[in-house]
């Protein structure tokens, strides 16, 4: 039976770890905090899951809080005036929901099920040196921890990374008692709301520690009027903070903010990291390997809301490879094509992230807008989310553009 390590326990490391426990490999999970310090911690992200990630999980059968999660069935975009209306607005329809579960429930309730399942759990904050040991001891070592000393094995890849600075400064709340969209009060979608120069407000329903909730999540431009929430610490400060902004500048969502309370102490969470691809495989001081997974080796700016999609992507991309396999050895060849197959769906979420981080082009302008005007064009806007490849065929070209929305206006 071949032996894997799995050092990190996010959602690319546990589905992994779930699934390669699933297929019968002896797989050993390495995290630095037991299942009870993820639950009764400080929330981690902003997840929001698209319907082709979503389906990895039910084909491991770990899907356990489906039916408890509010199902999103749509994704909206606001784009704010200078009058302080909106100069934008629509809602695109999902093909297939979207569902946002709160890491810290799925995290711990995974890391439990993948230990009654006979899997080894090591708590145990790894470090580089703990790496160079355990690479003689398995046939594979697979890093998914994306914070911290280990992400240093892992070099840069310049060429893919256009940024090295952070692009956004990111401040979320999780709340109870936020009021529906009037304009859609029937169904639960994510609201995207654009602030042209100054930054992003994403709301989000999710499911939490306490039931149904809310994510609030400001993404501002660095330096700029949004980005006030370094060295807050107090989560009522962090709250206030939040809906003061909303009030000036997205006041159509704030309408209905102004009852919520945080869902619990951990209900916060501020920070900014330069979005960065690396390359996949890290070099041990004793010589070993080991291969990055997810966002050690692929981190996008969550403007897209792809983190937790790309990770339950690559680690269904990974299990394939590893399975696949056989015998053979985990060498450093195999590690990059594992890697290279994974690129081939991740690198149309870092092309198309990279690009909403920047300021829009006319055309992307004239897109968006005519999404209010055309239904097809905002639904297909929004199942964008869930397949970012779609966007090669009529996002970033402005001729290929004009020629869909040719062709929506004809139809």
């Amino acid at each position: 039976m071949r032996k894997i390590l799995v050092v990190g326990a996010g959602q690319s490391g546990l589905q992994l770890a779930l699934g390669l426990q699933s297929q019968g490999y002896e797989v050993t999970l390495m995290s630095n905090r037991t299942a009870d310090e993820i639950r009764s911690g400080r929330v981690m992200s902003t997840q929001c899951m698209f319907h082709t990630a979503l389906q990895h999980e039910r084909d491991l059968g770990i899907n356990f809080w489906e039916s408890q999660a509010p199902r999103i069935e749509g994704l909206g975009v606001s784009v704010a005036g200078p009058d302080g209306g909106r100069a934008v607005d629509w809602v695109g329809r999902l093909g297939g929901y979207a569902q946002s579960v709160d890491q810290r429930v799925k995290m711990a309730g995974w890391m439990e099920t993948f230990a009654r399942r006979g899997g080894q759990l090591v708590i145990h904050g790894a470090a580089v040196s703990d790496l160079d040991y355990f690479s003689r001891a398995y046939d594979l070592v697979l890093v998914s921890a994306g914070k911290g000393e280990l992400v240093s094995l892992f070099e840069r890849d310049a060429d893919r990374s256009p940024y090295s600075a952070p692009q956004r400064a990111l401040a979320v709340a999780y709340v109870h008692g936020l009021g529906p969209r009037p304009e859609h009060p029937d169904y639960d979608a994510v609201r995207c709301n654009l602030v042209p120069g100054v930054g992003e407000l994403f709301v989000m329903p999710t499911f939490t520690t306490s039931g149904r909730a809310d994510i609030l999540f400001w993404e501002g431009v660095p330096g700029g009027p949004l980005d006030v929430f370094r060295g807050v610490r107090d989560p009522a400060e962090h709250l206030s903070l939040t809906l003061e902004l909303m009030e000036k500048y997205t006041p159509w969502e704030y309408a209905r903010a102004t009852r919520v309370e945080l869902t619990d102490a951990g209900g916060t969470l501020a920070g900014r990291y330069a979005p960065t691809v690396r390359r996949p495989v890290g070099r041990l001081p004793g010589g070993g390997l080991v291969l990055g997974v997810a966002d050690v080796v692929v981190a996008n700016d969550p403007i897209t809301g792809q983190g937790s999609n790309s990770a339950a992507k690559c680690a269904a991309s990974y299990l394939d490879s590893i399975t696949a396999h056989g015998d053979r050895p985990f060498d450093e060849e195999w590690m990059r094509g594992a890697f290279d197959r994974y690129w081939d769906t991740a690198r149309h979420v870092t092309k198309w992230t990279n690009a909403m981080l920047g300021a829009p082009p006319e055309h992307v302008l004239g897109l968006i807008g005519a999404a209010g005007a055309h239904q097809p064009v905002a639904d297909r806007f929004a199942n964008g989310f869930n397949d970012p490849a779609d966007f090669e065929d009529f996002f970033y070209d402005p001729e290929r553009t004009a020629a869909y929305l040719a062709s929506v206006a004809g139809a």
